[in-house]
């Protein structure tokens, strides 16, 4: 199993060279949202066409989602699942373990939520737990860390790919400057302010501390078994539709033969005034 040297380089501006002379290209404004809606509708389509190839060939997939705090994971997954079946998609978002989780292997809890023949998992963070959070604010030791990283691409490789999983990773990567702005949003907007949990600020004074944890963890996990997608996270729209195209792009479905669905007549057998009965009961107030 090969593993990958890998480094983030930050994003230097494009250039273009005329005549001996260098240009700075813009960076590109943020996505409108009519734009953005017609393109998601178009890669929504395309996540209904995969969801039938996936329930009739009974396919099984894992979807991890990781990043910063801020990053738009959540958002994310709410574009991939809001026109989907959620018993073909489901989303995984464990809270943090109990007592009883923590005395069990650490990755049972997880594979508890692994998908069944015809079944996506969405995993709202996962295993990847014990290479960010918990190692950046001591929740595990270093040597249970050390562990995690060595066996972590046997796991994936060994126990997930291995058995017909098809096994998608990707990390959001958000900017200092974006993510700050995203917090002050939080902490402004009472509509937000339930997204910020315990390990929000940490992570904001911590910013280093996670960079160095990332870098680890994608030393140690980028494989060509389970390589990670990384996705630039800046432009939240933007990014969820990058996001959506390229998981399209990594699963070899194809558009199935469906029979024309025909709405049958209300048949006249045994009918009844029905909204008569109707008239006594308690019905919601209708004030808009």
């Amino acid at each position: 199993m090969e593993r990958r040297n890998w480094r983030l380089r930050p994003r230097s501006p494009r250039r273009l060279m005329k005549k001996g002379k260098s240009s700075i290209v813009p960076a590109k404004a943020k996505m409108g949202r009519k734009e953005y809606e017609k393109e998601l509708r178009k890669l929504q389509v395309k996540l209904c066409e995969l969801q039938e190839w996936v329930k009739q060939t009974g396919q099984r997939v894992v979807i991890v989602f990781e990043g910063r705090d801020g990053a738009g994971k959540g958002g994310t997954i709410k574009a991939i699942t809001e026109r989907v079946s959620p018993r073909v998609f489901r989303v995984v978002a464990l809270p943090a373990p109990s007592d009883r989780e923590k005395s069990q292997l650490y990755m049972q809890r997880y594979v508890a939520h692994f998908p069944a023949a015809g079944e996506i998992a969405i995993f709202d963070r996962s295993w990847y737990n014990r290479a960010g959070v918990e190692y950046v604010m001591r929740f595990c030791n270093k040597k249970e860390h050390r562990r995690f990283l060595k066996l972590c691409p046997v796991f994936e490789e060994s126990y997930i790919t291995a058995s017909g999983i098809i096994l998608i990773k990707f990390w959001l990567e958000v900017s200092e400057a974006e993510q700050g702005r995203r917090f002050q949003a939080r902490i402004a907007d009472p509509l937000r302010q339930w997204k910020l949990s315990p390990m929000d600020l940490p992570s904001r004074s911590r910013w280093y501390d996670y960079s160095r944890a990332r870098d680890m963890m994608m030393n140690a996990t980028d494989t060509d078994t389970g390589p990670w997608h990384i996705v630039r996270a800046d432009d939240k729209r933007r990014a969820r539709l990058n996001c959506i195209s390229h998981l399209l792009s990594l699963i070899p479905y194809k558009k199935v033969h469906k029979e024309i669905v025909k709405l049958p007549k209300v048949s006249g057998q045994g009918a009844y005034d029905d909204q008569s009965t109707m008239k006594n009961r308690r019905f919601v107030p209708e004030k808009y």
